[in-house]
């Protein structure tokens, strides 16, 4: 376990364990799984011993759970076309409809999503927290992307081709299943 990797000495020590054999659990603050990879770059560490080492990078927010005693609504057409803006909305339904979240002929319309109410259980209506989490695996394809330089928005337009779905796109997943807000989930990512 390395607590946390914040420079390049960190870095190193954590890479030369993985070399040798041992599975190196650490963290590292960045925006998104992504993230870490030019990070680790920018503290010194070689692109061919990222690919040689790490396997998986989890990034994680916690959100705060609402309470039963929330309050069902539908977005409007203004509500969908802004979040819009942060999320690929098609995907995002095809996620929902793949997961059998949704109905196969849902439309954003027809989804609901939830609202925090006040309640003696809670003064805001959140009570407790969870995480939303993206999994990038560094796959060969990834490894290669790594070794050639390309950027971090590039490697996550990768992951997500072949899977991945984003911190973003976690967080919409647990509103439309009613365990935290859309509001909830933009103020946490944004921060």
């Amino acid at each position: 376990m390395v607590g946390e990797i914040r420079d390049g000495e960190t870095a190193g020590l954590a890479v030369n364990a993985s070399l040798t054999g041992h599975l190196v659990l650490s963290t590292i603050h960045t925006n998104s799984a992504a993230g870490a990879i030019p990070r680790l770059i920018d503290m010194g560490v070689e692109p061919f011993l990222i690919t040689a080492t790490v396997k998986t990078i989890i990034a994680q927010r916690l959100v705060r759970k609402l309470t039963p005693s929330k309050e069902k609504y539908f977005l409007s057409p203004a509500e969908i076309k802004n979040m819009g803006k942060v999320i690929d909305l098609d995907r995002m339904l095809l996620l929902l409809k793949n997961e059998n979240i949704i109905g196969p002929q849902d439309i954003w319309e027809k989804i609901p999503f939830y609202k925090a109410v006040k309640s003696g259980d809670s003064e805001d209506g959140y009570l407790n927290r969870i995480g939303m989490h993206e999994v990038l695996k560094v796959t060969p394809t990834i490894k290669e992307m790594i070794i050639k330089g390309d950027s971090q928005d590039e490697i996550e337009i990768q992951a997500k081709k072949e899977g991945m779905m984003t911190m973003l796109e976690d967080g919409v997943f647990q509103a439309v299943l009613g365990i935290t807000t859309l509001e909830e989930v933009f103020r946490v990512v944004s921060e």
